[in-house]
């Protein structure tokens, strides 16, 4: 058989005529007019060298090639409706999904655990896949579906991306809940004269924005440590008079241990926000678990 010859209305055409044995009756069940699916009818005989359907006393017998094909055929268009109608009846407790997303290991902190910890209970079987975020590659790694979603400052993504903004953060300075000389209300003089801990996520760097503000200001500070992981960064803090200028909610339920402190004139905001490619804009797991980040963060501002 040229399968050329079939298409996706001729089938479900077939299934309608073996279920009603009936033209009339089928052509209501398709919304069509009778001489369309008697056309139909006639395509499907050419294609199947059989007539199919056969007149009877009342309506139409299927012969034993129409009995043959009526169960494989069902279960072919069942599928693909299933297929077609999935992005629309999406349920997260019975779905299977693997998703990749890209962020630092701060946002791994305060987004990613919690979402696991939910999809566990709301959606056991999606699972994820943390990767390391490096903007310079993110369009083509999505491009190629080796990541679904990342989470990144909207100014950092490329613009091609569709974004979606989450949360705004901003830095408060942090050090042990006894540290002997911090305070609320520190100056920059005080703030320079300590020892400080900054993140490098590239790794080894020792100057960052703030140095060059504080700079600009007169001052310079002394840093002790360069960390690859904002991680590593609140246990050296409790356990040292090292202090460090932390995203907030990275640290706000740790004050049984740390205090923290703002310093308006050094801790610049930033967005937080999610981005994806067009690849996966309409599916609708996928769709759902944007959702249900953008809700999670906004549960805990």
């Amino acid at each position: 058989m040229d399968i050329k010859r079939v298409d996706l209305n001729l089938l479900a055409t077939l299934e309608a005529l073996l279920l009603e044995q009936n033209v009339t009756k089928a052509a209501n069940r398709l919304h069509l007019s009778q001489p369309a699916v008697s056309a139909q009818l006639n395509r499907l005989r050419a294609i199947f060298d059989d007539p199919l359907l056969i007149p009877a006393h009342r309506g139409m017998t299927p012969t034993a090639k129409a009995l043959e094909l009526l169960a494989p055929l069902r279960a072919a268009l069942n599928q693909i409706r299933t297929t077609l109608t999935s992005h629309r009846d999406f349920d997260p407790v019975q779905a299977e999904l693997t998703v990749g997303i890209a962020c630092t290991d701060y946002l791994q902190a305060v987004v990613v655990m919690p979402l696991v910890i939910k999809l566990r209970r709301d959606a056991p079987g999606i699972r994820i896949a943390i990767h390391n975020l490096d903007p310079q590659q993110l369009e083509k790694q999505m491009e190629r579906g080796t990541l679904d979603l990342a989470l990144i400052s909207p100014k950092c993504a490329p613009p091609c991306l569709h974004a979606q903004h989450l949360f705004d953060e901003r830095y408060v300075l942090v050090g042990r809940r006894d540290h002997p000389r911090l305070r609320e209300g520190i100056g920059l003089a005080e703030y320079a004269q300590l020892e400080h801990v900054i993140v490098s996520l590239d790794g080894g760097g020792f100057v960052t924005t703030v140095d060059n503000a504080l700079h600009a200001q007169g001052y310079s500070r002394k840093v002790v440590l360069s960390a690859a992981s904002f991680l590593l960064v609140p246990e050296i803090i409790a356990r040292s008079d090292f202090v460090a200028l932390l995203p907030e909610r990275l640290v706000r339920n740790r004050t049984d241990t740390l205090q923290l402190i703002e310093m308006p004139s050094l801790a610049e905001d930033f967005a937080v926000g999610m981005v994806w490619h067009e690849r996966s804009h309409g599916h609708s797991g996928q769709h759902w678990l944007r959702d249900t980040i953008a809700a999670l963060v906004g549960s805990t501002r």
